[in-house]
């Protein structure tokens, strides 16, 4: 949607962005499923549907399907009421398999919010005797909710107990990058302004994506500085706020709603700050830190464009900062020994190499300008004739394309009619400049014709204009014999 609204913009028309929210809804409730659903087609959703309305009518789950509660608890005791393969019911399943456990409550987060699943394992109660891991949980219709892994060994069966564990580090890590994600929104609106928006989002344990609305790149001190800020909320150790309340209400209270997403009459709020003192207030489906001192610690690790009036910050927290920070201070101090400075003086000590690099890089250029012009020169006494036109075919050491293209003028300058071949190898590569003056032009000679045909006996190719052209290689040891073909050249196609 975001490049279609761009790409009219651009013509002159506008999208009607909330219609096409409310049809991208409708849509979901009419399949049955949200948009963990995928591509899984209409068949399988009635396979689930079928298997949801078995168990409803057998009193192993209540009207609304599973039980869902991903707040506030990592593990959770429930019979294995159905076990599915390849979207199809079975009674028990073997080790290896890819399976589908369905029980009648679950602690595992769905996919929701820009928030990842969570992930885990489900075992025998009590465990020892079968073990399931959990690499995805989704809806696939409306009140199934599937933990998506494999058998790691066992026999899991239908009507087993079994226990739902969450993996808690990674939870962990998922809720300081959602706290975090909030915190960020907060701080970008108080620095650049309530033109900013959130525009999409990914919340995964090893880092946090947030797009928002803004015409424009942030600049390096801003960026800088609502980092700050936000570590400021983290160090204040702010509580959260968790509560179920009237949208109405928490709307009227100020909390922030995001554009495009779909409410029911009660929502989810998170207040990060004290009533009179709120630092964000924003609806969230997702799971949070209680505390925002659990977030550790928040590095901005890139800031960039997505789209047409769309950014992008990717960031940081807890253990990953760590990480990131400290991989960032070993390539300094690294930097700084092969200096032979301390860290803090690295940058100057770079700043005065660089001034240094670039100077000998000045006096280099100008040594080996000097250099191509002695040879150049030397040429220049050994012009030979052919048919009676002054040509020059010569290898000039070390010369760049730009100063061969200076001597081939100097050439044309000396003589008013002639033809000037110059080469030279530059890493191992040969270049090669013609050129041809407008008489001889006339008379059937072509720099471009005259460059492909020396070019093709170092194994490369060129062209140009029939006054001058350019041409490279693969073997610069033939040069010499390539030059041969200059003389050639005039002889076959020199008009009288």
């Amino acid at each position: 949607m975001e490049i279609t609204r761009d790409i009219l913009t651009e013509e002159g028309f506008s999208v009607d962005e909330a219609g096409f929210y409310q049809s991208m809804e409708e849509h979901r409730i009419a399949s049955g499923a949200g948009k963990a659903f995928g591509t899984m087609g209409t068949k399988n959703v009635e396979n689930y549907q079928l298997v949801l309305q078995e168990l409803v009518n057998a009193g192993k789950l209540g009207p609304q399907g599973v039980a869902y509660n991903p707040y506030d608890r990592y593990e959770v005791a429930s019979p294995l009421l159905a076990i599915l393969e390849d979207s199809q019911p079975v009674q028990q399943a073997q080790s290896g398999d890819n399976v589908e456990l369905l029980l009648a409550d679950t602690c595992f987060y769905l996919e929701s919010g820009g928030q990842v699943a969570d992930s885990g394992v489900i075992t025998s109660d009590p465990p020892g005797r079968w073990e399931v891991a959990v690499d995805e949980v989704r809806r696939p219709a409306a009140g199934v909710i599937v933990h998506a892994g494999h058998v790691v060994f066992g026999t899991p069966k239908v009507g087993d107990d079994a226990i739902a564990r969450v993996d808690r580090d990674r939870r962990r890590a998922i809720m300081r990058n959602h706290t975090a994600t909030h915190l960020l929104h907060a701080e970008l609106r108080k620095l650049l302004g309530e033109q900013v928006r959130q525009a999409g989002s990914l919340v995964a344990p090893d880092r946090l994506r947030f797009d928002f609305t803004y015409p424009m790149a942030v600049k390096q001190e801003q960026l800088e500085e609502i980092e700050a800020r936000v570590n400021r909320e983290i160090f204040a150790e702010n509580d959260l706020t968790i509560q179920v309340k009237p949208l109405e209400q928490a709307v009227n209270e100020g909390a922030m709603a995001l554009f495009g997403e779909k409410y029911g009459a009660e929502v989810r709020t998170i207040r990060i700050g004290e009533a009179d003192d709120i630092v964000s207030y924003e609806l969230c489906g997702g799971t949070h830190v209680h505390n925002t001192a659990e977030i550790g610690l928040f590095l901005i690790t890139s800031e960039s464009s997505v789209a047409a009036g769309i950014r992008r910050i990717e960031a940081v927290t807890g253990w990953q900062a760590y990480l990131f920070a400290r991989d960032r201070l070993n390539t300094l101090q690294t930097a700084a020994q092969m200096l032979t400075a301390a860290p803090q003086e690295a940058p100057a000590k770079l700043q005065a190499l660089q001034t240094q690099l670039e100077h000998l890089e000045k006096e280099n250029t100008q040594l080996h300008s000097r250099l191509a012009q002695e040879a150049f020169n030397t040429a220049l006494s050994k012009v030979q004739h052919v048919e009676g036109v002054p040509v020059l075919a010569a290898i000039i050491p070390s010369a760049n394309a730009e100063t061969l293209r200076s001597l081939a003028d100097q050439f044309r300058q000396r003589y008013s009619s002639g033809v000037v071949v110059l080469a030279s190898a530059l890493e191992g590569k040969p270049l090669i400049i013609a050129a041809v003056t407008p008489d001889l032009i006339n008379r059937g000679l072509k720099a471009g014709e005259l460059v492909k045909r020396v070019a093709a006996v170092v194994g490369g190719g060129g062209g140009g204009k029939p006054d001058l052209a350019q041409a490279g290689g693969k073997d610069a040891s033939k040069l010499a014999q390539a030059l041969d073909q200059v003389p050639a050249y005039i002889r076959e196609n020199l008009a009288a």
